[in-house]
């Protein structure tokens, strides 16, 4: 695998929120779950990557190339799709998609077609009528038409119902089948990633937290569930977050075979990329 997009110190400053020389790398041929909780820093990210704001510092590469030199071809090769559209109200989706459809060399008219059927909307239709859901799948069919070899999306299923997330994962799966491309998408709905995401990024308080492999991510941590009396300062120390109730303590570990030799009686299971990304977030607040 070769990277697509580099991504090296990106710093931008909001009141009393900082990026902080924030670096990463999207690999070809994979989908990228882009993972935090609200206020982590995933939008200003995406925004700074395409300069839809000013970078304070940091340069962003699209195939070993500083999008700084030519900008209008690299935002030619990629599609992007935001969590709320930023489209024409007054609009028709027909006169709407003639004057997007023209800032891309590569449209396929034949692709926009088939994902405006898929999604079932009408052209005709006006763009201010449209339901949120409805505004997504259309951004959906516009960042899919145009030969994009990577897909940058905030929030793409937002919006969106079980079916039509369902389907969106597919459709995703579908787009990476020719291979040289990638996804890079955040969503606040991780079990699109347990299904979906090859690798994960996950940014907290402005800052890149892990860059893993899903599969191996999730192999690694375990929840580790016991009676309080084995809440040693040791056996803490071997958990990235853990919370006590009435019954006796439930954590998140990625040493499971260290606690494991505290006690017979503690319990093991398989974790989630939300229990892991919360346990993180949680522990930061503590």
């Amino acid at each position: 695998m070769s990277a697509i997009l580099e991504a090296s110190g990106l710093r931008k400053s909001y009141g009393n929120f900082r990026l902080k020389d924030i670096s990463f790398s999207i690999q070809e041929d994979c989908i990228t779950g882009f993972i935090g909780v609200n206020g982590s820093g995933k939008t200003t990210t995406i925004h700074s990557i395409l300069n839809l704001i000013h970078r304070d510092a940091g340069t962003i590469k699209f195939r070993g190339e500083d999008i700084s030199v030519n900008e209008r071809k690299f935002k030619d090769r990629i599609g992007v799709v935001f969590d709320s559209g930023c489209f024409y109200d007054e609009l028709s989706l027909k006169d709407m998609t003639a004057l997007i459809s023209r800032a891309y060399s590569n449209w396929d008219e034949n692709a926009f077609g088939r994902y405006m059927e898929t999604f079932g909307l009408d052209r005709e239709q006006i763009v201010g009528t449209l339901s949120k859901g409805m505004k997504m799948k259309y951004s959906l069919a516009l960042a899919l038409s145009h030969n994009a070899e990577l897909l940058i999306m905030d929030e793409p299923t937002s919006g969106l119902d079980p079916l039509m997330r369902e389907q969106f994962i597919n459709i995703l799966k579908e787009y990476m089948l020719p291979g040289g491309r990638a996804v890079f998408y955040s969503t606040h709905n991780t079990t699109d990633l347990d299904k979906s995401a090859d690798m994960l990024i996950m940014i907290n308080d402005g800052a890149i937290v892990f860059e893993e492999d899903k599969d191996a991510l999730l192999e690694r941590f375990r929840i580790v569930k016991g009676d309080k009396r084995f809440l040693t300062p040791d056996t803490r120390a071997l958990m990235l977050h853990y919370e006590v109730n009435g019954y006796g303590f439930t954590g998140i570990t990625d040493k499971p075979e260290k606690i494991r030799r505290y006690g017979a009686d503690i319990l093991f299971e398989k974790t989630s990329v939300e229990d892991i990304m919360l346990a993180y977030a949680k522990e930061r607040e503590r």
